[in-house]
C-alpha cells in the first residue's frame, strides 16, 4: 500500500515499524485494532516517537484509554532523535492537542504524503477535523492529491468531497476504486453510502450496506453509523416495520451507547416519531445512553444539534431551556449562533407553539451547516420544521420545503409529508 508513512523509512527497529504500519493500515480503514498495534510497537521499542504520537492522537480523538500528556510529552522527547519529517508530524499532533487548528494544516503543507494526519484533518465519521467550512476541508484533501493520489485512502477520502460537492459519479467512481483495493476502507464505504442516499438510490443503498456491514466492513469501528445510512434509506421508502427491525438488531442500547446513541440512535428516533403515520417508536429514554452532562453542556455544535433534538424528543423544556441558556454564553460562535436558538426553537415545539418555532427554525436555517456533520444528519432540522410548519397550519410553506425536497431526492416519506399538507 502507498499511503504516505507506511512507505517512509522509520526512526525505530523493523518489528517495531511493522506494528506501527499496522497500526496505520487500521486507522485508515477505521477498523478495530489501531491502539493494539500501535501499543506493540512501543513495547518492541519504548522510544518510538511516532507510536507515542499515535497513542496520544487516539486518546484525544477517539477518546481511547491512553494518558494523552504523558504520551505526547513523550513523543517529543524521543523526537528529538527521529527525522526532520517525523519530528514535524510530533509538533503538529502536540499542537493538534493543545487546540492549534492550524498545525496539522501548516504540517500537511510540508508533508502531504502523511495520510494519518489528513485523516485527522478532515471532518468525517470519525473525525472532528480541523476545520469549520467545508470549502477548507476540500482544499486541505486536494492539496495532499499529488503526494497521495491514486492510494486506496486518498481515493476513499476523496469520494466524501466529491459527494459534498454534489459530484456523485465521480464520489462513487472513487468510492469503488479504493474498495476495490482495500475492501474495509471505513472512508470509502461511508461515502458510498452518501451517495446512495444523496441520489436517492435507496433499494440499493439498502442492500450494499446490508452486504458490507456482514462481509469487508464487520471489522469496521462505529459500524452503528451504517446501520444508521441503513434506516434512513429505510426511512426514506416508508418501510417503518424494516426501521423497527434495524433498531431493535443494530441501533438499540444493546447495540450502541454515548455519543453513537445520541448522534445515530438519537436522531433516528425523532426522525422515525416525525413520519406521518409512525406508531410504536421507542421513547428517546430507553432507546440512547447519554450522560445528562452531554446532553446539557455538549463539547461541540454538532453535539449540542443532536442533544437538543433528544431533549425534545424526551419534551424536556426545562433541559432545552438550560441548553440554550448555557450554550448563549459559550465562547463558541456557532453554539450561541445556531445551538443556542435551536434549542429555543423546540422548547417552543415541545410547549405547543409551533408557528413561533418555525419562525425561529427559518431564521436559523441558512447557519444550520456551521454545526459540521453532513448534509443527511443536518436534515434532521429541516425535518423539524416542517413537522412545525404542518402543526401551525402553515400548510402552503410547508408544501413549498417539502417540494424542494422532493427535488432533491426521491423519498415516500417526504410524499408523505406532502400529503398531510395537502389535505388540510
Amino acid at each position: 500500500m502507498t499511503t504516505g508513512v507506511l512507505e517512509r523509512r522509520l526512526t525505530t527497529s523493523p518489528d517495531a515499524a511493522g506494528a506501527y504500519r499496522a497500526g496505520v493500515d487500521a486507522f485508515l480503514q477505521l477498523r478495530s485494532g489501531a491502539l493494539q498495534h500501535f501499543a506493540r510497537a512501543l513495547a518492541l521499542d519504548p522510544t518510538f516517537a511516532l507510536a507515542h504520537a499515535a497513542l496520544a492522537l487516539m486518546g484525544h480523538e477517539l477518546c481511547a484509554p491512553v494518558d494523552v500528556r504523558s504520551r505526547i510529552r513523550t513523543a517529543q522527547l524521543h523526537a528529538r532523535r527521529a527525522t526532520e519529517a517525523e519530528r514535524s508530524h510530533v509538533t503538529a499532533v502536540a499542537g493538534h492537542i493543545a487546540g492549534d487548528r492550524r498545525a496539522i494544516v501548516r504540517h500537511l503543507q510540508t508533508y502531504p504524503g502523511d495520510a494519518v494526519l489528513l485523516s485527522v484533518a478532515v471532518p468525517t465519521i470519525a473525525f472532528a477535523g480541523v476545520t469549520e467550512v467545508p470549502q477548507d476541508a476540500w482544499a486541505v484533501v486536494e492539496s495532499c492529491t499529488d503526494a497521495q493520489g491514486g492510494t486506496w485512502f486518498h481515493d476513499g477520502l476523496l469520494a466524501f468531497v466529491r459527494q459534498e460537492q454534489g459530484r456523485y459519479d465521480e464520489a462513487m467512481i472513487l468510492a469503488n476504486l479504493s474498495l476495490t483495493a482495500a475492501p474495509g476502507s471505513g472512508h470509502a464505504a461511508h461515502a458510498r453510502a452518501h451517495v446512495h442516499y444523496e441520489t436517492g438510490d435507496h433499494a440499493a443503498g439498502i442492500a450494499w450496506l446490508d452486504s458490507w456491514i456482514a462481509g469487508d466492513g464487520r471489522e469496521t469501528d462505529n459500524l452503528v453509523h451504517y446501520a444508521w445510512h441503513a434506516a434512513l434509506h429505510e426511512l426514506s421508502t416508508g418501510d417503518l416495520p424494516a426501521v423497527e427491525d434495524r433498531y431493535r438488531s443494530q441501533l438499540s442500547p444493546a447495540h450502541v451507547s454515548g455519543c453513537r446513541s445520541l448522534v445515530d440512535t438519537g436522531s433516528l428516533l425523532w426522525r422515525w416519531s416525525l413520519t406521518p403515520g409512525a406508531t410504536n417508536v421507542p421513547s428517546i429514554e430507553a432507546g440512547t445512553d447519554v450522560p445528562t452532562e452531554t446532553l446539557l453542556r455538549p463539547p461541540t455544535p454538532f453535539v449540542g444539534m443532536h442533544a437538543a433534538i433528544a431533549l425534545a424528543a424526551a419534551e424536556d423544556a426545562g433541559g432545552l431551556r438550560s441548553l440554550a441558556c448555557w450554550t448563549a454564553a459559550h465562547e463558541n460562535p456557532v453554539h450561541r449562533a445556531v445551538i443556542s436558538p435551536l434549542a429555543t426553537a423546540l422548547r417552543l415545539l415541545v410547549l405547543g407553539e409551533p408557528s413561533a418555532c418555525a419562525d425561529e427554525l427559518i431564521r436559523i436555517s441558512p447557519d444550520v451547516w456551521r454545526v459540521g456533520g453532513s448534509d443527511a444528519q443536518r436534515e434532521v432540522v429541516e425535518e423539524t420544521l416542517v413537522t412545525a410548519l404542518l402543526r401551525a397550519g402553515r400548510y402552503d410553506e410547508a408544501r413549498t420545503l417539502i417540494d424542494a425536497r422532493l427535488d432533491r431526492r426521491h423519498c415516500r416519506r417526504d410524499q408523505w409529508f406532502k400529503e398531510a399538507a395537502a389535505q388540510r
